[in-house]
Formats: structure tokens, C-alpha cells, sequence
């Protein structure tokens, strides 16, 4: 049946609607959308007519879209308006198809035939659904002795051919993403049965039953309770203990899937656990409290705690700052603050301590700016401050060295990440001073703690004439005499902070000339070393990314091999931390940073009322920059920043994409470059940029997918993805509503 959206009669949202009702017809369905849901909102009460036309509509769009669930509810709207609405029914039909119930929507199609008896579309619609779903039933039929079988030898400890098994688990996993498979495996007592892989132990079992329940709970609100309470909270958390980053990961998928099906039986309220009347929104609650409260617990391993995190990160805060509830986060900092910053305060060589990995102090501090950034008013953001500011001080004064140096270790979590909490704490009674006294300290531990929150300090404007004064002196005295290459390197780190305070004005220079580079070359050879663990070579990435504001230290760097691989080779290790310092790293050599050319009226001004004028880098020259770019291109950098992109972490923020996006836009400028990047995998690592980020990244991502798409053809540049025109482009399809239009 052919798609039509209709005119209606004349109403206050008449106008908007044949605006919409012509974007749809363009095929612009998203925009239409949009303009239907600003009609629905105009319309008057009395105006039920207008709203189940406007409803229809939006059905239609959603469709063409691909979100079913969402057609399902305007289709649903419409009929309750006029229930002998054909158009609706066939529509919701279609969306009930997708949404894997083939029942209702055959109930829908017999109704729109009943309606209109000679509607060869409903009839051959309806003839389609029956035949798919005799199809189903057979396949269910003889999915029912596959099941048991899958089970039987994954639980028989007899059988031991391990490529049987590993089989067998493979098409357990497979069986339960479809939904006929995935009711299968429920209704013959599968969750009991995948409850047994579990509690073997095994690892590869353990993985088998993990992803399988992950499918089991896709989508499915009703499967997913009953998952839950079959699994119970202590052998989820159990699962967590174990020292082992695969079943860590599953178990967090698992969690993932489980969130968003129990989210999605929630009826959208004023307050996220407003009645917490449902049982859904009952079990939500009671999952995200034991949940916050595993945080702290003492056998939850390393991995165990980075998902955790993880899952908050992704979960709690809103998606979009136009959706207006943030409950969810007020209700998570005022239930888990405390215990959020009780795992950032974690000092990592403390035997005591909670286990943590060296990704979980960066992961802490991208939660807490992603709570701290879903706030919404001052009062909100004034209880965050207090809660903060309580916990540290709690820890400074009472509890002697060993609690100063779990306040100084939650003040560098907050300085990484809402650094405007992270000054307010820092403005605290002797937080500071006790800061610098313990950068002297004569144990390892208390100084590497010491010195990397000064680090994170420095950069802090309240704060930064203090530690110019207090500190580099000390910094200076820790880098010389220290015998600890450890505390070495993060004093060095601290001395590139300092020394690249003018940024890239050439007149600015904190430090003796030729200072900046002694500290890029021992920075290099730290990168360089091997034998370093590879925290102390992320430090010395950390140094790099301060020191190449100043061209002389990033033409040195582009000519050393060696430290240009050594570079790479971190991005693509499993220290995510290291990510956000390589990505800057890249961005000052490639001088993809915002710089503005001043306008030479304002500098004879400048110059005549003897005010600072910045002066450029001789070697930030166009003719420099394009040498670095091709520098970098041949040592392999695109390679690097797409294996960034293949990394699920919470280390690659939207500020770090916009990093990444600004290297890569870099890298294209040169239409003789753009088919080497597209060889080594950039077109399609620059689509997910282009999609998600800041707005200046997805700006920066969407220009260099285009300059890609004019000089290289799309079946090359973006294999597999749907594409469309744009400006006398070719982009990938989603890419298009970000391409900017000027």
C-alpha cells in the first residue's frame, strides 16, 4: 500500500502540518517528525480529529525510520481517536510485524480487511504474515530438541570434545538473538539451565551463559524480570569478582540490555522513581542501588569495578539536554556519591585498597563530569559542591596521613573531571598545602599521589599563580635529585604544564630558552623505553602533549621514529588514559587547534598602547604543518586513530572525538592524502565522529568525510554504508543531517 500523509481540516496546526506533510514527501522523514510534534502540541483539547491525523503521520515517518516501537505508539494514538482508521491499523500492523509480534498485527490486518473487503495490499499483506508464520512454528518445532540438546552436552561433564561444546555454545548464543529462539530457550527452563553454566566456573561457559542471557533480555521487559529475579543480585555481582576482563565485559552487556528493557516499561514522569509503583520501576530501582553499593565492595575485581562504572556513565545521565528529566542522575548523587568518590579517593599501590585497574581513576572522573554537566540549575550543582567538599574534608582532617592521601587522590578525580568542583575542593583549608608537603614526602606512594594532583591542579585558574610560586621550585628539586623514575616523570609532566602556559604565542616562554626541548627529549626517551611500565609511559605522553604547543619540540618529535611509533603503539594499547594526551599530542602537530588571524588594525593598536601582542612560530608556518601532516600520514597515524575508535571506553569522551576529528580533518586537507587515509580505515572511523561528539567535532568529522566523498569514490570510502548527496557530496546517509550547511 502506498504511504500518504494527508491534509486535514483547518485548525490552529493546519499550517505546520502541510509543512510536515511536504518534508515527508521530500523524504525528509526526521524533520517532518519534528514538525508533527510541534503541531500535537499546538493542538486545542477538543481537537481529537487533528491529533489522530497528526498521529497517523508521525506513524508513517516512524516507519520509514525504522523505529517501530515508536510507530506502534502514534498508530495506537490515532486509533484511539477512530478506531476504524484503516490507515492506522495497516501501519501499526507493520510496526507490530517488526516488533516481533506477528499475532497482533495479523488481528490488525484482519480488521483493515474487514474494513475494506477488495484492498489487494491488506490481502496480500495478510497472506505474507500467515506464511511467515507457519514458517516460524515449523522452525520452532524442531528449535525445541536443538535447545534441549545444546544443553544437555554443555552440561554433560563426560563429554569431553571442547569443540563440541565451544559449538554448541556458539549456537546457544546465536539461537537467543531471535526472538522465536529466545522464547525457546526461555520456555524450556533455559534460564535455570544457563544459571548452571554459570556457576561452573568455566570460563568459557561462564561467557556462553552471560551472552546468552543477554539476548534472552533484548528488548523483552517481561523475560528480563523474570531473568532477574531467577539471577539474583549476589550471583551477578559474584560474576564481578572474577579477575577476568572477558566475563567482566559480557557481564556488562549483560546489565546494559537489562537497564534499557526495564527503562523501557517506565511511563515517562515528572520524576525518574516519582510512585515507584510498578514493579519495573521497583526492580530499576533496587538494581541501580545494589549496583552503586557494589562499587565499594571490597572483592568486586578491578574489571568488575571499570564495568560498574562504565554502566553508570552510559545509563544515568540524559542522553540530550532537551529531554528535561535528570532525576535519574539526582537521585544517583544523592544515593551513590560518596561512593563514587570513595572509588576515585582509591590510592592504587595501597594494599588495603578497593581493587582498581589503570583505567579506573580516568573512568571515575568521566562519570563525575557527566554528572556534574546533566545538572541543571544552581541549587543542583551547589549540593553536588556539598557533597564533595563534606567528603574530603572528612577524610583530610580526621583520619592522618593515610586520610590526606585519599583526599588528595578524590581531589585528582575531580580535577580531571568537573574541574569546577575539582577548585572548589581544592580551595578547602590546607588541601593545598598539605599537597605540596607530601610532593616532598620520602615514600613512593604518598609522592606519586602528591605530585600527579598538583599536575592536575596546575592548569586550574584560581589556583595556577599559587602553584607557580609554591611549586615549580619543588617540581624542579623532584625531577633532579628523585632516584625513582616514577615520581620523575610526573614532576617532568608537571614542569611541560607550567612551561606551556603561553601556548603557541612564541613570546610567552615560561622557561630558559631551549629548556622546552630538554624536557621533549627526556620525555621521548621515557616514551621510548620499553622496560617502563606503561603508566610512566603515559606520562611521558602527558608531557609531550603540553611541550608541542611550541613548534620547535613538534618538528624534533616528527623526526624521531622511534618515539612516533612508541606514540602509536600506546594508542592502541589497553591504557585508555593515554588517549585524550596522544589525541592532543597529534592535534598540536597537525595545528588542528582554533586560531584566529588578528585583524592588523587591532595590532597597530595593540602596539601603540604597548600592550601584549602574540607572536606565531616561525615553523607553524603552512609550508611546516604540511610537512608534519606527511610525516605522520607515513608513520601510520591514521592506523592509530582508528584503532582509537574501535575502543569502547569511557576515556573516549566527546571532547577527546573532537580531537580525533580535528587530526583527521587535518590529515584530508591534501586531496593527494585522502585515498591513504581511506586505505587505512579512516572513512568509516570518521562516521561515528561525525554522528556523536561535540558540536564543533561532529562539524570538523562531517567536513572531512566530505572533502573524502568528493575526491574518492563511496563504494571505497565507506564500504557498506548507505549513502546520500549532500552540497555535491556523497556522504553516508546518517552522516548528512550533521554536514554543516554553511
Amino acid at each position: 500500500m502506498a504511504e500518504t500523509v494527508e491534509a486535514s481540516s483547518a485548525s490552529f496546526s493546519s499550517e505546520l502540518r502541510r509543512e510536515g506533510n511536504e518534508l515527508f514527501q521530500a523524504g525528509r522523514y526526521e524533520e517532518a517528525l519534528a514538525v508533527y510534534a510541534r503541531a500535537l502540541g499546538l493542538c486545542a483539547p477538543e481537537e481529537r480529529a487533528e491529533k489522530g491525523l497528526l498521529h497517523r503521520n508521525r506513524a508513517a515517518c516512524a516507519l520509514k525510520l525504522e523505529d517501530y516501537a515508536q510507530a506502534e505508539r502514534d498508530a495506537s494514538e490515532a486509533l484511539k481517536v477512530d478506531g476504524g482508521d484503516v490507515k492506522s491499523l495497516f501501519r501499526r500492523s507493520q510496526a507490530l510485524q517488526q516488533l516481533g509480534r506477528p499475532e497482533q498485527a495479523i488481528l490488525d490486518l484482519q480488521r483493515c480487511i474487514s474494513l475494506e473487503p477488495r484492498n489487494k495490499a491488506f490481502q496480500e499483506a495478510l497472506r505474507n504474515l500467515g506464511s511467515s508464520m507457519q514458517e516460524k512454528m515449523r522452525n520452532m518445532s524442531c528449535t525445541d530438541s536443538k535447545v534441549e540438546q545444546m544443553f544437555k552436552l554443555l552440561l554433560d561433564n563426560e563429554e569431553k570434545d571442547l569443540d563440541k561444546k565451544q559449538k554448541a555454545a556458539q549456537n546457544l548464543i546465536v539461537l537467543a538473538r531471535e526472538e522465536a529462539g529466545a522464547e525457546k530457550i526461555f520456555q524450556n527452563d533455559g534460564v535455570r539451565l544457563l544459571l548452571q553454566l554459570l556457576d561452573t566456573g568455566r570460563l568459557d561457559m561462564m561467557l556462553a551463559a552471560l551472552r546468552t542471557l543477554t539476548g534472552l533480555c533484548q528488548g523483552h521487559r517481561s523475560r528480563t524480570m523474570a531473568i532477574l529475579t531467577e539471577l539474583g543480585p549476589e550471583r551477578l555481582l559474584a560474576v564481578l569478582e572474577m579477575e577476568a576482563e572477558q566475563v567482566c565485559l559480557a557481564t556488562y552487556n549483560l546489565l546494559q540490555v537489562v537497564f534499557d528493557a526495564l527503562k523501557e516499561g517506565l511511563q515517562k514522569e515528572d520524576s525518574f522513581f516519582a510512585a515507584a509503583s510498578t514493579d519495573t520501576a521497583k526492580e530499576l530501582k533496587l538494581l541501580l542501588r545494589r549496583l552503586l553499593e557494589a562499587l565499594t565492595r571490597e572483592k568486586i575485581s578491578g574489571y568488575g569495578r571499570d564495568s560498574l562504572l562504565n554502566l553508570l556513565i552510559n545509563k544515568v545521565p540524559r542522553k540530550s539536554p532537551q529531554d528535561p528529566n535528570n532525576c535519574l542522575t539526582l537521585w544517583v548523587i544523592d544515593q551513590g556519591l560518596k561512593d563514587i568518590l570513595e572509588v576515585g579517593g582509591t590510592v592504587s599501590q595501597s594494599p588495603e585498597g578497593l581493587q582498581v585497574t589503570e583505567n579506573t581513576h580516568m573512568t571515575v572522573a568521566v562519570l563525575l563530569n557527566k554528572l556534574y554537566g546533566d545538572l541543571k540549575c544552581d541549587a543542583e550543582r551547589e549540593n553536588f559542591h556539598r557533597l564533595c567538599e563534606d567528603y574530603v574534608r572528612s577524610w583530610f582532617q580526621d583520619h592522618g596521613v593515610p586520610g590526606q592521601l585519599r583526599a588528595i587522590q578524590t581531589v585528582s578525580c575531580l580535577l580531571q573531571g568537573p574541574a569546577e568542583a575539582g577548585n572548589r575542593v581544592l580551595e578547602l583549608s590546607g588541601v593545598m598545602e598539605g599537597m605540596l608537603a607530601l610532593c616532598a614526602s620520602s615514600k613512593e606512594v604518598e609522592q606519586l599521589v602528591a605530585v600527579e594532583a598538583l599536575i592536575h591542579a596546575a592548569d586550574k585558574a584560581k589556583r595556577a599563580t599559587f602553584i607557580t610560586t609554591n611549586g615549580v621550585t619543588l617540581l624542579k628539586e623532584i625531577y633532579k635529585h628523585s632516584p625513582r623514575d616514577t615520581i620523575r616523570i610526573r614532576a617532568l609532566v608537571g614542569l611541560c604544564k607550567l612551561g606551556s602556559a603561553g601556548g603557541t604565542d612564541f613570546s610567552m616562554k615560561q622557561f630558559a630558552e631551549g629548556s622546552t626541548l630538554k624536557l621533549a627529549r627526556q620525555c621521548r626517551k621515557w616514551l621510548c623505553n620499553e622496560a617502563m611500565d606503561r603508566g610512566t609511559r603515559h606520562w611521558a605522553v602527558e608531557g609531550l602533549a603540553f611541550l608541542t604547543l611550541d613548534a620547535d619540540v613538534k618538528e624534533e618529535l616528527l623526526e624521531d621514529k622511534a618515539a612516533l611509533q612508541a606514540l602509536f603503539h600506546l594508542a592502541r594499547s589497553e591504557n585508555q588514559s593515554s588517549l585524550f594526551a596522544v589525541a592532543s599530542t597529534l592535534v598540536n602537530c597537525t595545528n588542528s587547534y582554533d586560531h584566529e588571524e588578528p585583524d592588523p588594525q587591532m595590532v597597530e593598536l595593540a602596539k601603540y598602547a604597548k600592550q601584549h601582542i602574540p607572536e606565531k612560530h616561525p615553523k607553524d608556518k603552512p609550508e611546516f604543518v604540511h610537512r608534519r601532516v606527511k610525516k605522520l600520514l607515513g608513520a601510520g597515524m591514521v592506523s592509530a586513530l582508528t584503532c582509537m575508535m574501535k575502543k569502547e571506553t569511557a576515556a573516549l569522551s566527546p571532547a577527546c572525538r573532537e580531537l580525533i576529528s580535528r587530526v583527521f580533518l587535518a590529515a584530508v586537507e591534501d586531496p593527494e592524502d585522502r585515498g591513504a587515509v581511506v586505505a587505512a580505515g579512516g572513512g568509516k572511523a570518521l562516521i561515528p565522529l561525525a554522528l556523536e561528539g561535540t558540536d564543533a567535532g561532529q562539524t570538523k568529522a562531517a567536513q572531512a568525510l566530505a572533502k573524502i566523498a568528493i575526491t574518492t569514490a563511496p563504494e571505497m570510502a565507506f564500504p557498506g554504508e548507505r549513502v546520500s548527496m549532500e552540497g555535491g557530496a556523497v556522504l553516508p546517509r546518517e552522516c548528512v543531517s550533521v554536514w554543516p550547511s554553511h
